[in-house]
């Protein structure tokens, strides 16, 4: 069934059964990736709040949880600029760090992560993404783990917004385009 959002109109995408599924499957295999290593999962608020927490328990192991706040969205477009509205709060030196982002498209945010990141001296950084634009990106880093490759159209729905609406969907919905 279809749903509104302010101007928009929104068709199903993927379920909440496909979404846990898909999660699971990849918490079971960051468990198996870093059995033994100090791991710092890092959210980019505020789209990865419910992908993070998922994610988490569905880890076995002793992690630690921490966030930042990213600004790169108006409305369905990038902006093309990222702006840090909450930094880097953990001490990453030493630790494997795996950046929880809810959506990788352009990847000009990412981008901007990894720098911060790296000049912090982390052992070792990954990427996990719920979701990833394979068609609108535009740099050559890898994303360790994604849940979902997806087409170039403009999603919201479990984390992701329109305008801030939307994001306590528990499924994904994409933007109805005749």
């Amino acid at each position: 069934m279809s749903i509104r959002i302010k101007d928009k109109n929104f068709i199903p995408f993927l379920n909440k059964d496909q979404i846990q599924e898909r999660i699971s499957q990849v918490g079971a295999q960051i468990t198996q990736d870093f059995i033994g290593k100090d791991v710092v999962l890092l959210g980019v608020l505020n789209g990865s709040f419910i992908f993070i927490a998922d994610l988490c328990r569905s880890i076995d192991l002793p992690i630690t949880c921490s966030f930042v706040k990213l600004s790169s969205y108006q409305g369905t477009k990038s902006s093309e600029k990222v702006k840090s509205l909450v930094g880097i709060q953990e001490n990453l030196k030493n630790k494997f760090v795996v950046i929880v982002e809810d959506i990788v498209d352009t990847g000009i945010s990412m981008n901007y992560m990894l720098k911060q990141i790296s000049s912090l001296n982390p052992l070792g950084i990954s990427i996990v993404s719920l979701l990833f634009k394979p068609e609108a990106f535009r740099f050559n880093y890898q994303i360790d783990y994604v849940c979902f490759e997806i087409p170039n159209k403009f999603v919201v729905g479990y984390g992701l917004d329109y305008d801030g609406l939307g994001r306590n969907l528990s499924e994904i919905y994409q933007l109805d385009t005749p």
